[in-house]
């Protein structure tokens, strides 16, 4: 397989998670930290420093409106629910475990 080929493929797959969480409203950031150590957020971060290594300027909520699909503070209205203790709890847990870029414990 070719680069470009295989970059091709990457950029679908890549659409595709997004469309998937953009469907997935009722999947809250929290939970996505809690067993995969990444999220919405994450995502957004990536996508921020991807543009940046590319010389395309785009701020954090650029990036994450073309994750969520919407602006964050319309999301965060819509959808996004209050941590529970529990939640909580295992997001402290599993901090070592989180994304490098994520921006959680000093790591972004």
């Amino acid at each position: 397989m070719d680069d470009n080929t295989k970059a091709q493929i990457e950029a679908a797959a890549f659409r595709g998670l997004v469309e998937h969480l953009q469907r997935r409203t009722d999947v809250q950031n929290i939970d996505l930290m809690n067993l995969a150590g990444f999220c919405r957020n994450c995502l957004s971060k990536w996508y921020m420093n991807a543009a940046a290594e590319r010389g395309v300027e785009m701020s954090y909520d650029q990036a994450r409106e073309a994750i969520y699909g919407m602006p964050y503070a319309d999301w965060k209205t819509r959808y996004q629910q209050e941590a529970t203790a529990d939640q909580a709890r295992l997001f402290e847990e599993t901090q070592p475990l989180h994304a490098f870029v994520s921006g959680h414990g000093g790591r972004s």
